[in-house]
């Protein structure tokens, strides 16, 4: 079968491959659209977190050979550890997720265990299906940060995470900003119902969502939090925590990182996406995949998010 490779730091590469054998458990899903993670362009370069050679893509859907259209949680836990027990699944530390720590759906074919897969509405597009994993990561953070009805709320970064992040946060409150430094990309989070969008954030904030994670973002979002505010990490693109730590104590400030989600957030997600506008996909053929993940690699703009169609 064709699938989209990471072959070595900053290269992926369309090659043959062996179909996937299912193991006990598992069926085989015939990718239909798969999305292409802002995680994955950053995280392979000189990183431990995906060793190549691997298949990547985790936010995916498709068809299982009984003819259901599915899309699938690829957040793999244990099920028995103490974390498990407490419902908080997405921090096992015997966790897998495929396209990290086993193959993903880069590909025309991926093995999934059958009690990852969801059922989809008959109406859903499987592009549409393909943002349920991104929005999954927007109901936890929004869950983790609690946010009062009516909440002053900012989103830094109109990326992905950042865009969805804005669709729950919406859930909560209409005075939702989002900040970003591309005018097409704070374009789309207008349509999408922020209440205001800018290249910074000025005024305080009840809760601020970090869909960035670069140092500077990390600072932002700690400055323009209220006394008491929460802020919420989501992004994966720095280390560098980049804050005053005594503003945090002198004003009383929570940070919290957001990781993943928890099955009955993926399920959850998988309800909202029926109802929250998830039509800013830019679809390409998976023979394109290469060519279009190396130009969003290098920093192409014009696609908010790419999803690969095998």
């Amino acid at each position: 079968m064709r699938a989209l490779v990471f072959t070595r730091p900053n290269t992926v590469e369309l090659l043959d491959v062996a179909p996937p054998v299912p193991s006990d458990g598992e069926v085989v899903v015939a990718v239909r659209a798969v999305g292409i993670c802002g995680s994955e362009l950053h995280g392979i370069g000189d990183s431990h977190f995906r060793s190549p050679p691997l298949i990547m893509g985790h936010e995916f859907s498709g068809t299982t050979s009984d003819g259901r259209r599915v899309t699938v949680n690829p957040l793999l836990s244990c099920g028995t550890c103490d974390l498990c027990g407490l419902g908080r699944e997405q921090l096992c530390r015997r966790r897998q997720i495929l396209g990290i720590h086993r193959p993903g759906a880069f590909a025309e074919h991926v093995a999934v265990p059958e009690h990852a897969l969801h059922p989809l509405a008959p109406t859903m597009s499987f592009e549409t299906a393909a943002m349920i994993e991104p929005l999954a990561n927007a109901v936890h953070a929004l869950n983790l940060a609690r946010p009062a009805e009516g909440a002053r709320i900012a989103v830094l970064g109109a990326g992905t995470i950042g865009l969805v992040s804005l669709l729950v946060a919406r859930q909560y409150s209409d005075e939702v900003t989002v900040c970003d430094l591309s005018e097409a990309r704070l374009a789309v989070a207008e349509r999408l119902g922020a209440a205001a969008v800018g290249p910074t954030l000025t005024g305080e904030f009840d809760v601020i969502i970090d869909a960035v994670g670069a140092a500077a973002t990390h600072r932002l979002s700690v400055q323009r939090l209220r006394p008491g505010g929460t802020a919420v990490w989501v992004g994966l693109l720095s280390g560098d925590a980049g804050f005053d730590g005594q503003q945090i104590v002198r004003e009383e400030k929570h940070v919290v990182g957001s990781y993943c989600y928890t099955g009955a957030e993926f399920a959850h997600a998988v309800a909202l996406a029926e109802t929250v506008a998830l039509d800013w996909t830019s679809p390409f053929d998976l023979a394109d995949g290469a060519t279009i993940f190396t130009e969003l690699m290098r920093g192409r703009q014009d696609v908010v998010k790419a999803v690969l169609r095998p």
